[in-house]
């Protein structure tokens, strides 16, 4: 171990970009689908190494010295995003004739930008580096920081976050319920990391300690908290989820609509399954509805014809406001909408944190000019929704609703169940086909259930939609492009283990403690060397 570790150290030039590469790209198979996270324990400990090799002009300024651990960090995070990202080329692709010019933007373009948050990271643990079990300590304050700051900078993408890889089982998730992604994060890199110390033997023993104490912490915590006795439910809700896996290149074609809408009541309006009750909700995607509700009231019509008393219906749409389509003056939300069984909507939730380029232009005025449109999302532009709010269910039941990407960011799903009860998401991940992305944008809507302590509802437009428990396990889904429904009761009794406002305190506090550990080991080894 001590001479890989050493020729890797001494690695330079192209040599060492693709090593950096190269573990990074490895890094991804801990995400989902593959969930295979032991090769973090590969990839992290030979950034280590590369970052122990990445020293600077001593005598030059402060960017001068870090700029080779930048390039490290840089080179493990384009091959990270490059891998685990691909699959956005795919949505370019179902419009194939109008967009294929985008396609190395997107799949390299987006990966290079996110590449630069990790190069970042390496340049802050390098600040604090030292020649021990400090530089793992000070690695974990870096990407725990840039992980965090990944959440809100430049509107926020933290997909496939570096904690997810250390939750790939109910049994694993647990501990984010304390920590929240910001200590996971941090933690993980920590942990994924400490194999580093097998090269020079030195704090082996610390190191060892520190794992075992983490992993049993990591395990024992999920193993009694899903052991644990569920709190009695109060109430329950018997759901419908219905997944209409509706081809994307028909989805805008008017010749086609009826048939969508008829695919949806057929499904909403079949017979329960077997044990199941009549379903108190129906849950349609995102976007599902195939028209303006304001240019076919009939819809509304049928739709209350189908509903039987006290159901209720939420369903994504396309709402619009300020006139008719023809209307320049007309605005459009990506929202949901829940209608009751006299066919007329009740309430409705417009999506607010919406997807740059996909349902807006940033810098329209600007891009247009160069022949540069949003990409994917639909024939009009979407506006922001100013606020959201929970939608009262049967029963009193309050639901709050996401849709589509919302969901990726803890902050924003931060639902204190005093104010809802349920979390809803809808999607339509159609988009990017049968690719590791909505296996991935699946975890990370599971992992809110567990951070929150309740149930999730998920509706997707062809998978994976899914009925998760308080504890993220899977009561029942639907496979990835297969059509039909899910019928399930979902007790209401989930709490969260804390406040989300402690949660993100005890992330914080877990990366400030890397930062003092590798600050203290930073100043010992520079004392001794003077």
């Amino acid at each position: 171990m001590e001479r890989l570790a050493g020729r890797i150290i001494l690695l330079w030039g192209w040599r060492r970009a693709l090593v950096a590469f190269l573990a990074g790209a490895f890094a991804v198979l801990g995400q989902a689908p593959y969930d295979f996270f032991a090769a973090c324990f590969i990839s992290f400990p030979l950034l280590v190494w590369l970052l122990d090799g990445a020293t600077g002009e001593a005598s030059g300024s402060l960017f001068r010295r870090l700029r080779p651990a930048f390039a490290v960090g840089w080179w493990f995070g384009f091959g990270y995003f490059l891998a685990g990202l691909w699959w956005i080329g795919s949505a370019l692709l179902v419009e194939a004739d109008s967009f294929a010019w985008a396609l190395p933007f997107a799949v390299i373009g987006i990966p290079f930008a996110l590449a630069f948050f990790y190069g970042f990271a390496a340049m802050v643990a390098r600040l604090l580096w030292s020649s021990d079990i400090g530089r793992i300590a000070a690695l974990a304050f870096g990407f725990g920081l840039t992980e965090w700051l990944r959440d809100f900078l430049f509107t926020g993408f933290p997909w496939n976050a570096i904690g997810y890889a250390a939750m790939p089982v109910p049994l694993l998730m647990q501990s984010v319920s304390v920590t929240g992604m910001i200590g996971m994060n941090a933690l993980a890199v920590f942990v994924f990391a400490l194999p580093a110390l097998l090269a020079a033997r030195r704090h082996l023993r610390l190191g060892a300690a520190l794992f075992a104490a983490l992993a049993a912490a990591h395990i024992g915590f999920g193993y009694v908290r899903l052991a644990a006795p569920e709190k009695p439910a109060t109430r329950s809700l018997d759901v419908r989820i219905v997944q209409p896996a509706v081809d994307l290149s028909e989805k805008w074609d008017a010749s086609v609509r009826d048939r969508i809408f008829a695919t949806l009541m057929g499904l909403s309006a079949k017979a329960p399954d077997p044990g199941q009750e009549k379903p108190q909700l129906i849950l349609w995607p995102e976007t599902s509805v195939p028209f303006l509700f304001t240019e076919r009231p009939d819809a509304l019509t049928a739709l209350g014809d189908m509903l039987g008393p006290g159901q209720m219906l939420i369903a994504g749409v396309v709402r619009e406001e300020g006139g008719s389509a023809a209307n320049a003056d007309s605005r459009y939300y990506n929202s949901v909408v829940a209608i009751d069984d006299k066919g007329e909507i009740v309430d409705a939730v417009d999506k607010v944190h919406l997807v740059p380029f996909g349902e807006y232009l940033p810098f329209a005025d600007l891009l247009e000019r160069f022949g540069i449109e949003q990409l994917v999302a639909g024939p009009m532009t979407f506006a922001a929704g100013n606020e959201r709010h929970a939608i009262t269910l049967p029963d009193g039941i309050r639901a709050l609703p996401f849709i589509c990407y919302e969901v990726i960011f803890p902050d924003l799903v931060a639902v204190d169940a005093t104010s809802a009860q349920l979390i809803v998401n809808v999607t339509n991940d159609a988009w990017f086909g049968d690719t590791p992305g909505p296996y991935q944008h699946f975890r990370q809507a599971q992992i809110r259930a567990v951070e929150n302590g309740l149930p999730l509802l998920r509706a997707a437009n062809n998978g994976i939609s899914a009925v998760v428990d308080p504890r993220g396990r899977i009561v029942d889904a639907l496979a990835i492009d297969a059509r039909g429904a899910i019928d399930a009761r979902v007790p209401i009794s989930g709490q969260a283990v804390i406040s989300p406002g402690q949660r993100r305190i005890n992330g914080m506090l877990i990366m400030l403690l890397f930062a003092i550990a590798a600050a203290l080991l930073n100043v010992r080894q520079r004392l001794r060397v003077n």
